[in-house]
């Protein structure tokens, strides 16, 4: 019978490099800055790491889809290197399989990397083109926010939500993100914005203008896992644990029948209903102390927060609006800045995600850092459309908590 991971594996170090657009960088350079930090944070040498998983997503940026592009920039000691994709969930996916190696036995240290250069390749956000196949341009009749602006329509609809108060709704959202992200210096965009900025921006696809949406940014993320044990026998002390890493992947059922209304994401339900199992957690609303969601559109983090139970089915407006989910609210969201305006390099924001929460725990986040002491700390991802995707959510917390 299954146990979970709870506790089991602690992280010994974490990294991260500046996100933006780094025209002068390339991927191994931001995989370096990122490990360099998480290194030195573990306080322990590459020779002694077991194991690696390389998080990304956009295929372009290197040859092949190997972990060769990892093991080179890092010179790693010829160990086994796994390169994992799982949408915008690559980060958390390469972070799943050094916490499960750890977990299991099978490695004393493990390293997880996410990295991605969306600038050098032109992605925008559209759709891809494949490579002269049968399926070349795939999703043609799709776009990001064309999707996503139907799951505002649908959450509209069935909540009874008109457009002013739901636009004002997203509009706080970020404008919230802003306002944290100006006081991160690796953040991508750290400019504050209000809420006339927003409502009168140039429309992207209805109800989704230009600030509702997540940039194209440049970045990589690292974390360093270990045993409780050897981390404490390596002289780590208050030390920051996994308490639960679940997945939930799309089956067809959204996009196949019309049992689902096109309101919510299922694959998040499902992910953070096990999570919270894992994890010891009965109620979330009062037990976790910050969240990083995946607000790649204003209205995914509004609708996600209803997803993982915090707020009620339908009552996300109210919270938002009364301040709840604000960086001196009750329950912080996007501390530093989202992917709103930290920016989203797909295969790293997983990682990027768990980085700030361990910063909190410590009490290393600077002028972010939330005054009462976290305990338990919620990432989220989510990769894919509405329709078909894939939820990720981990749940960090100080040791025995």
């Amino acid at each position: 019978m299954a146990s979970g991971i709870k506790d089991k594996v602690a992280i010994l170090g974490m990294g991260c490099a500046k996100f933006g657009e780094r025209w002068d960088q390339n991927a191994d350079d931001l995989i370096v800055e990122a490990y360099s930090e998480a290194i030195a944070d573990a306080g322990i040498e590459t020779s002694q790491i077991d194991a690696a998983w390389f998080g990304t997503a956009i295929e372009e940026q290197h040859v092949g889809k190997s972990g060769v592009p990892l093991a080179t920039a890092l010179r790693l000691p010829y160990i086994p290197v796994t390169r994992v994709e799982n949408y915008c969930a690559s980060g958390t996916e390469a972070f799943r399989g050094a916490v499960y190696a750890v977990a299991s036995g099978a490695a004393d240290i493990a390293l997880a990397v996410g990295v991605e250069k969306l600038k050098d390749t032109g992605y925008g956000g559209l759709p891809q083109r494949s490579r002269g196949s049968v399926n070349d341009l795939y999703w043609a009749n799709a776009s990001a926010p064309g999707s996503f602006a139907q799951l505002a329509a649908a959450y509209s609809a069935k909540h009874g939500v008109n457009a002013g108060d739901l636009k004002r709704a997203m509009a706080h959202i970020s404008i919230k993100s802003h306002d944290n992200g100006s006081r991160n210096p690796k953040a991508h965009l750290r400019n504050q914005i209000n809420e006339e900025k927003v409502l009168n921006a140039p429309m992207i696809a209805d109800p989704l203008g230009l600030y509702d949406c997540c940039g194209v940014s440049d970045g990589s993320a690292c974390a360093i896992v270990t045993t409780p044990d050897i981390a404490r026998g390596l002289g780590k002390k208050d030390l920051v644990t996994v308490k639960a890493l679940q997945l939930a992947v799309s089956n067809g059922t959204e996009a196949q029948h019309n049992s689902w209304d096109g309101s919510y994401f299922m694959t998040t339900r499902k992910a953070a209903e096990r999570a919270y199992t894992e994890a010891g957690i009965s109620k979330p609303r009062d037990q976790v102390s910050l969240f990083e969601v995946h607000d790649c559109f204003s209205i995914t983090e509004l609708v996600t927060m209803e997803d993982l139970n915090i707020s009620p089915e339908g009552g996300a407006v109210k919270d938002i609006m009364d301040g709840f989910y604000d960086a001196d609210g009750k329950v912080p969201c996007q501390i530093d800045g989202g992917l709103k305006c930290f920016g989203h390099p797909i295969g790293a924001s997983g990682l990027r995600m768990i980085y700030e929460m361990y910063l909190q725990m410590h009490g290393r986040a600077d002028a972010r850092q939330r005054q009462d002491e976290p305990v338990f700390g919620l990432t989220h991802n989510l990769g894919g459309f509405p329709h078909q995707n894939v939820s990720s959510v981990t749940i960090v917390g100080k040791e025995g908590a």
